[in-house]
């Protein structure tokens, strides 16, 4: 069956922002790799052999997310956007309340949670790590 995960790049802080949405969405980190772990990456300046190489949190219902530390010895740096969200489904008003309340909490809301033309309870919020995600409760039998 083919699925799709999301995998996110910070610059440097993808422990932190990993444990923030383990807050959120419970689950477990299956996976989590430093790139000093890793062979070949001795050659790496010290403080970036710190920094996670592969980590990934497996939430209830199968949700996914992995992420990795973008290496500025390699030229590469994450830069937040709008050009995607995350489209949440839950299911119940109380849910969307709820991960809305947590995902915006140090972040932006950019549209309130609110009861919608197109029969779901909808709203759009960006978190503090520059994660845009959408929130959708879709009422029964619309």
């Amino acid at each position: 069956m083919l699925s799709a995960n999301t995998y996110f790049n910070f610059n440097g802080n993808t422990e932190v922002a990993m444990n923030f949405y383990k807050s959120v969405f419970g689950g477990e980190f299956t996976n989590f790799k430093r790139f000093k772990e890793v062979f070949g990456t001795d050659t790496l300046p010290v403080e970036e052999q710190e920094k996670i190489m592969n980590i990934t949190l497996s939430a209830k219902g199968g949700f996914t997310l992995m992420a990795t530390d973008t290496l500025e010895s390699m030229e590469q740096n994450a830069i937040p956007g709008n050009a995607f969200h995350i489209n949440l489904i839950t299911e119940s008003e109380a849910e969307a309340d709820h991960l809305f309340s947590l995902l915006s909490g140090n972040g932006h809301v950019e549209m309130p949670l609110n009861k919608t033309f197109w029969g779901s309870y909808f709203g759009v919020c960006r978190d503090e790590f520059g994660v845009s995600w959408m929130i959708n409760y879709y009422y029964p039998n619309n």
